[in-house]
């Protein structure tokens, strides 16, 4: 840091497996993935190839390593596991991996109707050979899960392999764990809180208010994901407190009493 401050929540240090950030790389260019890195490489964990983008992006491949030469871990999004699954391409997504060199995949049926026991056995499968992130809820606006429903699906995608469950926002934030609105679904998040433990869980939460709301939920080393490529920074000075939004959050109260 540039300088020292008392009173900053602690952050744990990369490679971490809590306080995690995703950030989701919409289509930046080589330039641009560069630039991220310079800044950004140290506050970063995943960096997600959203939805179908892969499949366009220039020199994929160089993209991939300048993310993974900054201690970056790199996915393809899920709906693309999702457009080879409707194909009957599964062995040819496995290839692809190997072919990009990556280490990480992620399962999701947000877009499709696949049943739960065989998402799990596409979970088992890749977890033999990659670090399994997989996603619970519907992209769909208004389809509603019901809480044990998450909480079951939830524990059994850990059983079967995931690293992390990605608790589903799409990249809007406004459905899955969050209503049309942007605000979230508290009852259906303090349940699913009650039953699976919190660093299990990667939070999809692109808009600023989201943010802020996890992290006084659950601390500075909540799980979170979607995060655009020019908010990682933004983020993590929320993490921290150095933002009006988190200000007071980690501050003890005799400091906060000064204010008053």
């Amino acid at each position: 840091m540039n300088f020292e401050l008392s009173h900053l929540p602690s952050r744990i240090e990369k490679p971490r497996k809590s306080g995690l950030t995703m950030m989701m790389d919409k289509g930046l260019s080589l330039r641009q993935a560069e630039d991220f890195i310079e800044q950004n490489a140290e506050y970063t964990d995943f960096v997600k190839l959203g939805f179908g983008t892969s499949y366009l992006t220039k020199s994929l491949e160089k993209k991939i390593s300048i993310y993974k030469n900054a201690g970056i871990r790199v996915y393809l999004g899920g709906t693309l596991f999702e457009a080879f699954i409707i194909r009957n391409q599964f062995d040819q997504y496995q290839r692809l991996l190997d072919k990009l060199k990556l280490d990480t995949a992620e399962v999701s049926d947000g877009s499709i109707n696949l049943a739960h026991e065989k998402k799990c056995e596409y979970i088992s499968k890749l977890a033999k050979n990659f670090t399994v992130v997989s996603e619970v809820g519907s992209k769909e606006e208004g389809f509603v899960i019901r809480p044990a429903m998450w909480i079951s699906m939830m524990k059994a995608e850990l059983q079967a392999g995931s690293f992390k469950i990605i608790a589903e926002a799409r990249e809007s934030g406004t459905v899955g764990i969050y209503r049309s609105s942007g605000h979230a679904h508290t009852l259906l998040i303090n349940k699913i809180l009650s039953t699976v433990d919190k660093n299990d869980i990667l939070w999809e939460a692109p808009q600023k208010s989201q943010q802020v709301w996890f992290i006084k939920l659950l601390g500075a080393n909540v799980n979170l994901g979607n995060i655009g490529a020019d908010d990682v920074i933004p983020l993590e000075t929320l993490r921290l407190g150095l933002r009006g939004d988190t200000f007071f959050t980690f501050l003890p109260k005799n400091l906060q009493k000064q204010a008053n």
